[in-house]
């Protein structure tokens, strides 16, 4: 999440304090845009929240008023299920109004800018933006042209915060604190935003990350067999030479689907080769510690990058990582669009005066 205003750690009444232990006051986050500087702590906050949130979709009656009164709109430029379906049924749980925008049903498909296109929902007094875009970047522009809180939904091959919220909250509910964990990614991490987000996010909760791909799709500058160090941004992750070495003794295995609308030809000989070298199936698996959980983002490529014996089987969970998503997106549109969210990180509910 981004706060335009007040970074974490900083006073905002600009005094000094030698008291280490003194709690840090900042204005509430405006957008979550990404997960690079979200703090350990913050991270904990969502999902603690999502847990809560967790148990409202298990009711008989899913519905609460949180937000009754705001009004969130998603505005995707992308074919989505999961994900926009996921936001539509959170904001709507949490009481908000949610309307939902296509690029080929709405202006943009007579012309009009991506500006004047924000320009437009803003004047109409919206609440919050959750924004898919195949552009990287374009929600960070967006963010500096609404006061609404704007969520990315997924930009180009950059990020996906909110997958990789949920990714997270999945792997903590199975297994507990990701301290030392194994994660092994393998697929197409040269275009998968997913791919970068969860990097970022399981390194930070302490987890050792190892990936495997094809050499056409990592970026030029990573070499198989090595370990990246900090000035890459992804300091420690580890580049396996083969999805063997990746998978060995891992906690969590986590399959990418082969993003083929965003690839030039050339990169892969075939999908059939690409499943022989690379698919995630039983004896993979197998590899792998026992217990270890099996993830894929969606939608799956059965065949492709996963097998079905697996995709389907007692250590997949990617059923309930479709199920979390609702919780851990409600967490989200609650911790920025909320009515007297707390201003305190890590701290309890203090009255701001603030609305996102």
């Amino acid at each position: 999440m981004t706060n335009p205003t007040t970074a974490a750690g900083n006073n905002p009444a600009g005094e000094s304090s030698n008291d280490a232990s003194e709690e840090m006051f900042v204005a509430p986050r405006q957008h979550l845009l990404d997960l690079d500087d979200l703090s350990v702590g913050e991270i904990n906050d969502l999902l603690d929240s999502a847990e809560g949130m967790l148990e409202i979709t298990g009711r008989d009656i899913r519905k609460t008023p949180a937000l009754r009164g705001k009004t969130i709109i998603t505005l995707f430029f992308e074919n989505s299920t999961r994900t926009r379906v996921s936001f539509e049924q959170a904001g709507k749980i949490l009481g908000a109004d949610v309307i939902n925008v296509t690029a080929s049903t709405s202006s943009v498909s007579k012309g009009e800018s991506l500006l004047n296109t924000v320009k437009t929902l803003q004047a109409m007094k919206i609440d919050a933006l959750v924004v898919r875009h195949p552009h990287s970047g374009a929600p960070y522009f967006i963010s500096n042209h609404t006061d609404a809180s704007v969520v990315n939904a997924g930009d180009g091959m950059h990020a996906h915060p909110t997958q990789s919220l949920l990714d997270l909250f999945t792997v903590r509910n199975n297994i507990g604190d990701m301290a030392g964990k194994k994660i092994a990614i393998v697929g197409d991490v040269l275009y998968s935003r997913v791919a970068r987000s969860d990097i970022l996010a399981f390194q930070k909760m302490g987890a050792e990350v190892t990936i495997s791909c094809p050499n056409t799709l990592i970026p030029d500058e990573w070499t198989l067999g090595s370990t990246l160090g900090d000035e890459t941004g992804f300091g420690g992750l580890k580049l396996a030479r083969n999805v063997e070495e990746a998978v060995d003794s891992a906690d969590v295995v986590m399959a990418l689907r082969i993003q083929q609308e965003r690839q030039d030809a050339g990169h892969l000989p075939s999908l059939r080769e690409y499943s022989d070298r690379w698919g995630i199936n039983a004896k993979r698996m197998a590899l792998a510690n026992d217990g270890a959980l099996l993830m894929h983002p969606g939608p799956m490529n059965e065949g492709v990058e996963i097998s079905s014996e697996v995709a389907h089987g007692a250590q997949s969970v990617v059923e309930e990582q479709v199920r979390n998503a609702v919780a851990v997106r409600m967490a989200v549109l609650y911790t920025l669009c909320a009515p007297g969210k707390s201003s305190r990180i890590g701290g309890s509910e203090s009255n701001s005066g603030n609305e996102a």
